[in-house]
């Protein structure tokens, strides 16, 4: 089967492929937070897709913890990690020169999610509620914080509870009236159980999107000074092959799913699923190579994600569709780009948190945008 979608979604770069086979290839690494999931669709795509080869590099990925992540590329024994803006703003401040050098997810992956019956419309109307969240660390907290923030509320206004990572199970039972989440996974998760009257009185899950609100710097691809400076070449190319296979993604979610089955064991392969996505892979790598533009791309996915809804019930379809729901995370007019005013706003979102004390961050130094392709204004 996949070297069946290998001869469709990616004829065009088998050759280049084959070439690149032909030379001795650097072994790299790259450190992941989290699990094997489909959300690291772009990194499979770079490997089944030739890309990451395509430009010198024979690329394994590593599932840690986001500090060891940080912690191994600080001190060179990985080269390229994925971690959050957050986390090098706090590990700058302990002295440490990571470099963030290309924003993968360009909106800001947190949100609030709620019964829709219950009127949010303002953020003051948060004031009193119990609202669920994993702890108070990473990326959920930071969301919070930023929501309360923008609603002149703080923490003593609202009744937080920490709950893990379990917000879905835990809201639909009543334990919380919102709740912290990611809002290309969980929201859906939530939907389904009340679709399927499993979530008390809850028909309709809404949710507030953080990015509607403050525009944080999120997930990017991390390198330590050092290498930076002495090998701007290897950071160059890195960034390069992982933007092509991120836009290969955005432009072919159907290829980028089918890539992602040799990675990820818990991604349904439903006979009549994988023969649909092939047919999908196939017509879009035609439709994209027409270069119709991004707004006719989206649209394209959006086609992609009702013509299955039609074929398939949700349950089979749920990590397609956090798939295209994280593109729409990943998408831009310029892939990779960051700029000041979100690293300030996330600095403020710390600040507040109580996590950078007096720590002073100089945040040009924590971010470039030298090695991405495509303009920058």
């Amino acid at each position: 089967m996949l070297r069946f979608f290998r001869r469709i979604a990616f004829a065009a770069l088998l050759i280049a492929f084959a070439v690149a086979a032909q030379v001795d290839l650097q072994d790299e690494r790259i450190l992941l937070t989290f699990i094997p999931n489909v959300q690291f669709a772009p990194f499979y795509v770079g490997i089944e897709g030739g890309y990451f080869a395509d430009v010198g590099f024979n690329v394994s990925l590593e599932h840690l913890q986001e500090p060891e992540v940080l912690d191994l590329v600080a001190v060179g024994q990985a080269k390229f990690g994925i971690v959050s803006g957050e986390q090098v703003i706090l590990a700058r401040a302990r002295g440490r020169d990571v470099v963030y050098v290309f924003e993968w997810f360009q909106q800001y992956p947190v949100g609030l999610a709620y019964d829709d019956s219950r009127d949010l419309s303002e953020l003051e109307d948060l004031r009193g509620l119990a609202i669920g969240i994993p702890g108070r660390f990473g990326a959920s907290y930071s969301g919070l914080t930023t929501l309360l923030q923008s609603a002149g509320l703080s923490e003593d206004d609202v009744d937080l509870r920490e709950i893990g990572f379990n917000a879905p199970e835990v809201f639909c039972l009543g334990a919380v009236d919102a709740a912290i989440v990611y809002v290309n996974n969980e929201p859906l998760q939530m939907q389904n159980l009340a679709s399927n009257g499993d979530c008390g009185d809850v028909a309709e899950i809404d949710v507030i999107a953080v990015a509607a609100h403050v525009d944080l710097v999120s997930n990017g691809l991390i390198v330590n000074r050092a290498l930076l400076e002495g090998d701007p070449d290897e950071v160059a190319r890195m960034v390069r092959g992982f933007a092509q296979a991120l836009q290969a993604v955005i432009d072919n979610p159907a290829a980028a799913y089918l890539a992602s089955l040799k990675h990820v064991d818990s991604l349904r392969a439903d006979d009549s699923l994988l023969r649909v996505l092939q047919a999908a892979a196939s017509q879009q790598q035609e439709f994209a190579a027409s270069h119709p533009g991004r707004d006719a791309i989206a649209l394209s996915r959006r086609q992609l994600a009702r013509e299955l809804a039609e074929q398939f019930g949700k349950e089979l379809l749920t990590q397609m569709q956090v798939l295209l729901n994280t593109i729409e995370l990943w998408d831009a007019e310029n892939l990779g780009y960051s700029d000041l005013e979100s690293w300030d706003a996330m600095r403020d979102t710390l600040a507040a948190m109580g996590f950078l004390d007096d720590a002073a961050v100089h945040l040009p130094e924590a971010f470039t945008n030298i090695f991405i392709p495509g303009p920058v204004e």
